[in-house]
């Protein structure tokens, strides 16, 4: 069968080209941007990538392609998208061929949540490989100890990161209702694409509909501090349901005793029983009480699928990380710059704190990029003050926005600097920082190499 993917260097549509490759489809596909790191990636699997969705496509790369595979970026008025429609050619999307081709006969294991879903996958993923399960996975990411964000195995296990986007332009349930899992991860529900979710209402919606595809053999495991995973599972939950939460938590209702525990020094209590502590590598700890709570989810997920809570703190205590969250980009000058994923003012504000209990009264320069859907249409613009008030600075990129980020941030006062300039951006950073300070930058995207641009100025002028 041959495959071509529209939207094929994106993170998941590049994982499913890899899967479909392994799995010996003959793959094509195309892209509005083809770069590195996926182009590379693809390139050197011998995929064939075009630039754009030119209709052309259809009498070259594309020629005699059995389905056309469509990304949930692509909508109508695409000239490709156009052209097959057009002429009546079978397409289908990336969560649907998944579920077909793949995770059908497979032990699913789905991560789901508004935040953590990239880092509790990779913990899961890396605890069940070190258990000798060799389980295939597809990630939102790229976890350090495999090196590639998705994999296919001959094993009956597959870990999942299970996304609430919606599918496709033909299809707008959220992606992860395609994947029937029989362990389902509910890490944490909090509004965000609110470009397509009117209210959180909506969102719970989705969620619930992912409750009702798991079978009653199956297994939720739930974090018992969302008042919102409470009011989906309250819709009705036909599964076994563990509950997580920190040790701080109290359960308040008998009829849902709370299973697992973690403390604030990782000790694992599972049924009031410790099991052993949380250890990371001490060189690249995972920074944060949410790290520890992902790490507790992806323990509880492990122990549905046969592994000993023993093994699982064993795994974590080799687990490396992700590219992107908190990773390490260099030092120069004496200021160390940091990478971080995190777009949404929850996500922003653990990440902070994380650093600052990593690095005690240092100082921290935040430096944001709003480029989500959802920062981009402002919605939650109201919460980035109160996120970044653990920074001793920040410094926002404000392109292409429709709202101002300098009123937004007002709140901050001086503690608060917007460029709508990348350079300008960079020699403000770089003229506020000193040695010994940490520069955590936190986008969704690229950000223009601004990495890469601080670490060679800082080297320059310090």
């Amino acid at each position: 069968m041959h495959l071509h993917i529209l939207g094929i260097c994106g993170t998941f549509m590049g994982g499913i080209a890899a899967i479909a490759h392994r799995a010996g489809f003959k793959v094509t596909g195309c892209d509005a941007n083809v770069y590195p790191p996926m182009s590379t990636q693809l390139e050197g699997l011998g995929i064939t990538l075009t630039e754009g969705y030119d209709a052309a496509q259809l009498a070259a790369a594309a020629r005699g392609a059995d389905v056309f595979v469509i990304g949930n970026v692509l909508s109508r008025g695409n000239p490709l998208v156009e052209a097959i429609l057009d002429a009546g050619l079978p397409y289908q999307s990336g969560p649907q061929w998944l579920h077909e081709h793949v995770l059908t006969g497979r032990w699913v294991l789905a991560v789901a949540g508004t935040h953590g879903k990239t880092t509790t996958a990779s913990m899961l993923a890396w605890i069940l490989d070190r258990a000798g399960l060799d389980p295939g996975f597809l990630i939102g990411g790229v976890p350090l100890d495999f090196g590639i964000s998705a994999r296919l195995t001959d094993s009956a296990f597959f870990v999942i990161e299970a996304d609430e986007y919606d599918t496709a332009f033909f299809d707008k349930r959220s992606k992860f209702v395609h994947y029937r899992p029989r362990t389902a991860i509910l890490n944490n529900l909090e509004y965000d694409h609110a470009d397509i979710f009117a209210d959180v209402a909506a969102i719970e919606t989705q969620f619930h509909h992912l409750v009702r595809t798991v079978p009653r053999s199956g297994r939720l495991i739930v974090n018992a501090e969302a008042a919102s995973l409470d009011r989906v599972l309250a819709r009705g939950a036909w599964s076994e349901v563990e509950r997580f939460a920190g040790a701080e938590f109290t359960a308040t209702d008998p009829r849902m005793p709370l299973a697992w525990r973690i403390g604030s020094d990782g000790e694992v209590i599972l049924a009031g029983a410790p099991q052993g502590v949380v250890r990371w590598p001490p060189d690249l700890p995972q920074l944060g009480r949410h790290n520890r709570l992902n790490a507790l989810a992806a323990l509880a997920a492990a122990r549905h699928a046969g592994v000993p809570v023993a093994a699982g703190l064993a795994a974590l205590a080799e687990f490396t990380g992700i590219r992107r969250r908190l990773e390490r980009r260099g030092t120069a000058g004496g200021v160390t710059v940091y990478d971080d994923f995190a777009h949404h003012p929850t996500a922003i504000a653990t990440t902070v704190d994380g650093l600052r209990r990593a690095v005690g009264g240092a100082r921290i320069l935040a430096v944001l990029e709003p480029r989500s859907n959802t920062m981009k249409l402002g919605a939650m613009k109201d919460a980035l003050p109160g996120s970044l008030s653990g920074a001793d600075m920040t410094f926002c990129y404000a392109a292409k926005l429709g709202w101002d980020p300098a009123a937004a941030l007002a709140p901050l006062g001086a503690k608060a600097v917007v460029h709508d300039d990348l350079d300008a951006l960079v020699a403000a950073i770089v003229a506020e920082a000193r040695t010994g300070d940490h520069v955590l930058v936190m986008s969704n995207g690229g950000f223009g190499g601004i990495h890469d641009k601080l670490l060679r100025r800082l080297a320059a002028c310090h």
